[in-house]
């Protein structure tokens, strides 16, 4: 079997509700699901929880999948990252629901895109690191912008903020790389002088 055909025949077989293929489904995408988890969370185990829901949700509507590509586990891949990115809006404003309106406001913030110029010489998982470190309002609005490439007025709908809210996070979430970016340097610099 070629890897579409056999991609499609574990997909036929998941709907059957087999759960060898199940399993075997689960497994060749778990580590995918949890690397799209993960930008959402602070820590692993929230990140375990949303895969898992995730996972139930693509096992429910695996039937329906139909491949938008000619490479079966592309369109997939991309099916599965549309499924988990909801999951992880779903499980962020389940939990902060009551940080999401403490932290945000309707104010935008222009700014100089430094942080952006800066992020763009450092690896994925550099990026994530510092990502990771923000509150997870300013990393939800982050991810769904910068990583998942949605536009403000879409992430306005999906966490239930307006448009501006969406755009003031954003800003911020850029400051506060900026300034982990700036704090690492300085730390750099002083553990050379020493």
């Amino acid at each position: 079997m070629t890897g579409n055909q056999e991609i499609e025949h574990i997909i036929r077989e998941c709907a059957k509700l087999q759960r060898e293929s199940q399993k075997k489904f689960y497994t060749t995408f778990y580590g995918y699901a949890m690397s799209v988890c993960l930008r959402y969370t602070s820590n692993p185990h929230d990140a375990v929880e949303i895969v898992n829901d995730g996972f139930l949700k693509v096992f429910k509507d695996l039937g329906s999948f139909k491949p938008k590509y000619e490479n079966v586990e592309a369109s997939l891949k991309g099916w599965i990252r549309q499924i988990m990115v909801h999951t992880a809006i779903d499980h962020f404003r389940k939990n902060h629901k009551h940080q999401l309106y403490l932290e945000m406001d309707d104010t935008v913030i222009e700014q100089e895109d430094q942080a952006g110029n800066s992020i763009d010489h450092m690896s994925y998982k550099e990026i994530m690191a510092l990502v990771q470190r923000l509150s997870p309002v300013y990393r939800a609005v982050f991810n769904l912008y910068v990583i998942d490439g949605y536009k403000h007025e879409e992430i306005a709908k999906h966490l239930k903020i307006t448009t501006g809210t969406s755009k003031s996070n954003l800003a911020r979430a850029r400051m506060n790389i900026q300034k982990m970016l700036q704090q690492a340097t300085v730390k750099v610099y002083e553990q050379k002088a020493i």
